[in-house]
């Protein structure tokens, strides 16, 4: 009876089972994911176990401190660069200005020469004088500055030693001809007045035709409508 017992229970004809367990999803999924985190902490101490085994984190430290390294060497030379970037700079401006500044003063030289230069011609016609006391005119000059207007400057003087001051008048007028018929002008409507102190230099502009030829300038000192001095010159 046993003998046919044990048979039927591990033949095929023998009764299915069912074996349940006792533990919840919950807990079951929650065992996973346990088991899952420790399996992904072990996979990565196993990775950089490994890393550090094969050197590659050391080789990786160096090399970005060796990059920190460079970059700031490429920072401090840029910053030199800048500086004498900016240095090269100021010194171009600074001299810039200061070529502007010869050229200003070359300028002002050349001008002051030309008026030296002036001044001497007319003070090499100082020559001793009669004596007589009454001025005289020792330098007449003319230039065309422009097509209708001359320039004109004349040195007036008193030869004589401790001479007392003249006071008086002087005239400049232009002779020639203008389209062919004769022209004269004068420097000013009325004569200038004049005060000269051993000597005295003047000088004007005046304006003529276009088309006048002036072919003689004359100088006078007048002195209560009498003439003390008379110069001519011929263009």
């Amino acid at each position: 009876m046993r003998l046919r017992l044990l048979r039927r229970r591990l033949t095929v004809s023998a009764p299915r089972m069912a074996i349940r367990s006792t533990m919840p999803w919950p807990l079951r999924w929650l065992l996973a994911a346990v088991v899952l985190g420790f399996s992904g902490a072990l996979a990565l101490w196993a990775f950089e176990f490994g890393k550090e085994i094969a050197g590659l984190d050391r080789n990786a430290k160096q090399e970005l401190e060796q990059l920190r390294t460079e970059v700031s060497q490429l920072r401090e030379a840029l910053g030199k660069a800048q500086s004498v970037a900016n240095t090269s700079e100021s010194l171009l401006t600074t001299e810039k200005t200061a070529q502007e500044q010869l050229l200003l003063q070359i300028r002002q030289l050349q001008a002051d020469n030309l008026a030296l230069r002036s001044d001497l011609g007319f003070f090499e016609r100082l020559i001793p004088g009669t004596g007589s006391g009454a001025p005289s005119i020792r330098g007449l000059q003319i230039e065309r500055v422009a097509e209708t207007q001359l320039k004109w400057q004349v040195l007036m003087i008193q030869a004589e030693k401790n001479a007392p001051d003249f006071k008086g008048q002087m005239e400049i007028s232009f002779a020639g001809t203008l389209d062919g018929n004769p022209w004269s002008a004068q420097h000013a409507a009325t004569p200038q007045a004049v005060l000269i102190k051993g000597y005295l230099r003047q000088e004007g502009l005046v304006d003529v035709p276009s088309r006048a030829v002036v072919k003689t300038v004359t100088a006078r000192i007048l002195q209560g409508g009498a003439v003390k001095a008379l110069h001519t010159i011929k263009l």
